[in-house]
């Protein structure tokens, strides 16, 4: 594993869209498009999106919708060069104290069975798996593992 590095958080504005967008394009095969990422900014009030950046460069994002007292992750992200570095633990630690900060008291999400390194991740943040959800992605019909994590 690479040595940590200084990153610094902040809410996503518009202008993070595009980087935010190819940061999509390299982790996902099937990629959330830039309108759907303007839409989230603009249109949706439970939408709370965050990105990582190092040397003022957009390198990961997590975004979630908050409901009630209950926040789901939609999406996260690292990009490929600076995976392995914790950065995806340091992010979702950022987003559940945002979540708090919003009131929420649990969180949510779905993972893919085949993305060990995720499910991994989440277990270390306390995340226990709660079901299945059959089919769920599109590309493959992969199932989706349902986790979930109370706030503290």
């Amino acid at each position: 594993m690479d040595q940590p590095i200084e990153l610094g958080f902040r809410f996503m504005t518009l202008a993070d869209v595009g980087a935010v967008t190819e940061l999509e394009r390299l982790s996902f095969t099937t990629p959330w498009p830039h309108d759907a990422f303007v839409n989230e900014l603009t249109k949706n009030p439970n939408a709370r999106y965050v990105v990582a950046l190092h040397q003022n460069k957009v390198i990961a994002y997590c975004g979630m919708w908050i409901i009630i007292d209950e926040a789901h992750i939609t999406n996260v992200a690292v990009h490929p060069s600076y995976r392995g570095r914790n950065i995806g633990i340091r992010l979702m630690q950022k987003m559940m104290g945002v979540a708090m900060m919003f009131g929420a008291k649990s969180m949510t999400l779905e993972v893919r069975p085949s993305n060990t390194v995720a499910r991994s991740m989440y277990v270390k943040l306390g995340f226990t798996e709660q079901g299945i959800r059959k089919r769920y992605y599109s590309d493959n019909n992969e199932d989706a593992i349902i986790m979930w994590v109370t706030l503290q």
